[in-house]
């Protein structure tokens, strides 16, 4: 109980039959705060006169609102997925996959299914079969890897190890190490800074990329698996074309120049004519 702008409080706690009274009460205004856990609180306000005994109306309490708060987000695993979804529909010239690039300097890092998912959409992509064949026919036509001989023979061996390079390049050094060391397989879009800062950005991530832990450091999915995909394809490859440690390093080696030339091609020219890609947010005035 309040009475008066400054005058003191005083409290009582009602019986089990919920009476409760005050004494001694000096005459003048008074408000009658009634509360009780798990239920509203109710105000009465008066004015008590000298020689008055006031009785309170009867007070009904009613149950307290409950506020619950429920907040819903997407799991980061969840969150990749849809960004690997976008990335899925990117392509140059609306032809050729330009998959493992990301425009968004924070994306979320992807798990072990999704590198093993994108590899496996990238190998499988019409245009990845396209490009095998047209690489086997430079090949026929100069007759490289003398080994297979000429004719559909021919071709469908060169046809056979173009695309075996492709395939065990994708899978080992974009889903299989990079699951195993926890890399991320795309290149992160730069974008911004001078020409010079790009061009040096984009041939470093040949050899560096990011985490999973989102840190750069050094690629060893990427050049690990160059070298990889070069000594497995002593395996295919006519027995006069091979040359053991120098087949390996040739390939491994045209491997991590291939991606530092990749690179150089995606932060210059390759958005520019790649369909899908993310708008950027206007400039703020």
């Amino acid at each position: 109980m309040r009475r008066g702008k400054q005058a003191a409080t005083e409290q009582s706690q009602s019986g089990s039959d919920g009476q409760f009274s005050f004494s001694a009460v000096a005459p003048g205004p008074f408000q009658l705060v009634v509360s009780a856990e798990g239920f509203g609180t109710q105000t009465v306000s008066g004015v008590l006169h000298p020689g008055e005994t006031f009785v309170a109306p009867t007070v009904v309490l009613a149950v307290a609102t409950a506020v619950t708060q429920v907040d819903v987000a997407l799991s980061p695993t969840q969150v990749a997925e849809e960004e690997i979804k976008d990335e899925e529909k990117q392509r140059v010239l609306r032809v050729i996959p330009n998959f493992y690039v990301t425009y968004d300097q924070d994306a979320v890092p992807l798990d072990a299914k999704q590198k093993f998912k994108l590899a496996w959409k990238m190998t499988i992509d019409p245009v990845s079969f396209v490009i095998a064949g047209a690489i086997a026919g430079v090949q026929q036509s100069q007759n490289t890897f003398s080994g297979y001989g000429q004719g559909a023979q021919g071709y469908a061996k060169r046809f056979g190890a173009s695309y075996a390079d492709f395939v065990s390049g994708t899978f080992l050094g974009s889903a299989i190490l990079p699951s195993v060391l926890k890399q991320d397989p795309r290149y992160f879009y730069k974008g911004t800074g001078t020409k010079r800062s790009r061009m040096m950005y984009a041939l470093a991530n040949a050899v560096i990329c990011k985490g999973d832990n989102r840190r750069w450091q050094p690629n060893y999915s990427s050049v690990l698996g160059s070298f990889a995909a070069g000594g497995i394809s002593n395996l295919y490859y006519p027995a006069e074309s091979r040359n053991g440690v120098g087949l390996t390093l040739e390939n491994g080696l045209i491997g991590v120049g291939a991606t530092a030339a990749a690179n150089v091609l995606q932060e210059f020219v390759i958005k520019k004519v790649t369909s899908n890609v993310p708008r950027e947010d206007p400039p703020k005035p």
